[in-house]
């Protein structure tokens, strides 16, 4: 399925400048593994020891996804 992701201003200097990628993915955790395949400097931007860090707010139909099942 792909989805599109916005990439914040300050972060798309990782993202070869673009405001929105498309990506693909059943889950939240599938298209970040993806998002990072497309662009592995966002690794270090998002996720702190495997974690997403908590500045990062992830959206899926207008969810946040901290109440729905998180990377699942």
């Amino acid at each position: 399925m792909a989805i599109k992701v916005q990439i914040p201003t300050p972060m798309r200097e990782q993202a070869g400048g673009n405001a929105e990628v498309v990506v693909t993915g059943g889950t939240v955790k599938a298209a970040f593994d993806d998002l990072l395949r497309q662009f592995p400097a966002l690794a270090t931007k998002l996720f702190d020891n495997g974690k997403l860090r908590p500045y990062i707010n992830v959206f899926v139909n207008d969810e946040d996804i901290r109440y729905l099942d998180e990377m699942d």
